[in-house]
């Protein structure tokens, strides 16, 4: 069995105080894909080079304090690619894709956290631009090898995806746009939803994402934002999937998927 495991961590140094690399160290999963690590490659070394005997490979912002990508893996990757040939994007560090390539299979494994439109209307817009670039280069992707793709999406697809969604029509993250850009990747594209292969009908406790703002968490008005898209040939291989709520390591909840497959 493949384990592989992703979570916005909203800063790698946060997360680390909070026990992440203890949790790691107690499930074991082959990787974990990270997004918002908020952090630079001089905060890494010393320190987050490994984490429970992982090793990690990063994606940085250019920005301080912003963003950025990880992943941490148990198996030695063929060739890690930061970034997705987006000038704009690539700079804010949000795509990480880690390829392990063997004679039977092409196989990559990518931590990717799209952009949220929240802060209003010129970062909606970056949201759109991030999604018409992303197309192209999953499709080129898709025709090459299978791949999963881990991360904060910043979409809520469905209604079932979210506690209130009728308040939240008009908001990023719940937008028709988005959601008819999630419905294409699925439906023409033909990537897979695999949390909603293996649970279908899950409504409450397939959120993977909390506000801070007034009992979010505690009443369980959450959001599901954080998916494994995965191929086809790829998503038939996924047995069970887990979304640990026991700790909170963020604002988010790590999503585990284990594959019937090996490295």
């Amino acid at each position: 069995m493949f384990k592989l495991t992703s979570l916005n961590l909203n800063g790698i140094r946060s997360a680390a105080s909070k026990g992440i690399e203890a949790w790691l160290a107690k499930t074991t999963p082959d990787c974990i894909c990270l997004q918002e690590v908020k952090c630079q490659a001089p905060d890494v070394q010393g320190r987050f080079e490994q984490l429970a005997g992982l090793q990690g490979h990063f994606h940085f912002a250019q920005k301080k304090g912003y963003s950025g990508v990880a992943v941490y893996t148990k198996h030695e990757p063929s060739e890690v690619i930061a970034g997705f040939g987006s000038t704009e994007f690539d700079a804010e560090g949000r795509y990480l894709e880690l390829r392990f390539d063997t004679p039977a299979r092409k196989l990559s494994i990518i931590s990717c956290y799209f952009p949220s439109g929240s802060a209003g209307e010129h970062r909606q817009l970056a949201k759109y631009r991030f999604l018409d670039e992303l197309d192209p280069h999953l499709d080129a992707l898709r025709a090459s090898r299978d791949f999963v793709l881990c991360g904060d999406v910043n979409i809520a697809h469905k209604e079932q995806d979210l506690k209130n969604w009728r308040g939240n029509r008009k908001n990023s993250g719940f937008l028709p746009e988005e959601r008819a850009w999630m419905t294409k990747l699925f439906d023409q594209r033909g990537l897979v939803d695999v949390y909603r292969q293996l649970q279908p009908h899950t409504t409450d406790d397939a959120y993977t994402w909390w506000s801070n703002r007034g009992q979010a968490w505690a009443k369980n008005v959450g959001w599901r934002l954080d998916y494994h898209l995965a191929t086809p040939p790829l998503a038939q291989l996924a047995r069970r999937e887990t979304i640990y709520k026991a700790e909170r390591f963020s604002d988010h909840a790590p999503i585990t998927v284990e594959y019937a497959f090996g490295l």
